[in-house]
């Protein structure tokens, strides 16, 4: 029988495989189409201190191998959450709280809310789909070390992911410098910034011109970035980035992922991740490895 669960900052999943924020909403819509206990864990929505309605639509553009969404952060707000929805996401497996803000006091504030609550906490400062706040915190070194160590402070009894952008000089040096922080573990790589246009319109297809771009296509840039990441820090690193089967998945750990978060892949296929999960036994079975977590950082390079 493989051993598929892993520690992840104290904390155990029963396996590595974890619906991205944004992907998955609560649990609850994929829960009528699978038991999601067989998850790892959760990335919830991103939350905010107040609701938000998100951007204009529309908002998802599809093109080959990638889609792009400009959905804005929408979500009930971190109150609602906590009332109506952690208590039922806890019940079925762990939860990663994803936490967005527009100040450093927001994300201090969501975070104490959250402290002791959530399983996890992964701090979205890398969404490029929202005015203010969020991807600006992420594209710098100093500011990714500020919002982090203003989160971490908050945190008592909650270890902390930050969640990093590929739009960046140096994601290896934005890693260091969330790891001096005080985060926890680092999770990589968020949306790409994109654009798709409708040639007739001759227009942005999103309103609101450009989106995160994910999927398939940027799989081998987010092994890579991974791969850097996980050779500049001394925290676990969670990988995501097109994985859409269990290969894919198994490339992030050999690259130094200790779990990994499958995003696009849920649009694609609802049971995209139990798939991937009953991969992982099969491809160790087949290959007499009694532990996945052997393969973090089993790359051996030419």
């Amino acid at each position: 029988m493989v051993d598929l669960s892993v520690n992840l900052c104290g904390v155990t999943l029963k396996n590595p495989v974890i619906p991205a924020s944004g992907t998955f909403g609560f649990g609850r819509e994929y829960n009528e189409i699978y038991d999601i206990s067989l998850l790892g864990g959760v990335a919830t929505k991103g939350l905010t201190l107040a609701p938000r309605a998100g951007n204009p639509v529309p908002r998802i553009a599809e093109r080959n191998g990638v889609i792009l969404n400009a959905v804005g952060l929408q979500n009930p707000g971190v109150d609602r959450f906590l009332a109506e929805d952690l208590n039922w996401l806890k019940s079925k497996t762990k939860v990663i709280a994803n936490v967005a803000g527009s100040t450093l006091e927001d994300y201090a504030n969501i975070c104490a809310k959250l402290d002791g609550a959530a399983d996890l906490i992964e701090l979205n400062i890398s969404c490029p789909n929202v005015k203010s706040g969020g991807m600006a915190f992420g594209i710098k070194p100093e500011s990714v070390k500020e919002v982090t160590r203003a989160a971490k402070s908050r945190l008592k009894n909650t270890p902390l992911i930050v969640k990093l952008s590929p739009n960046v000089e140096s994601i290896a040096a934005n890693a260091r410098a969330a790891e001096e922080g005080g985060a926890d573990c680092v999770s990589l790589v968020n949306t790409f910034t994109g654009m798709a246009i409708d040639i007739e319109r001759r227009k942005p297809i999103i309103a609101n011109n450009t989106g995160g771009v994910s999927g398939a296509g940027i799989k081998p840039i987010a092994v890579r970035m991974v791969y850097e990441v996980a050779h500049a820090v001394g925290i676990p690193v969670i990988g995501m980035g097109g994985i859409a089967c269990a290969e894919d998945a198994i490339e992030f750990l050999m690259a130094g992922a200790a779990a990994v978060q499958v995003g696009t892949a849920n649009f694609t296929d609802t049971l995209a991740c139990p798939k991937i999960i009953e991969g992982l036994t099969v491809w160790c079975e087949s290959r007499g490895i009694q532990k996945l977590s052997s393969l973090t950082g089993a790359l051996k390079l030419n």
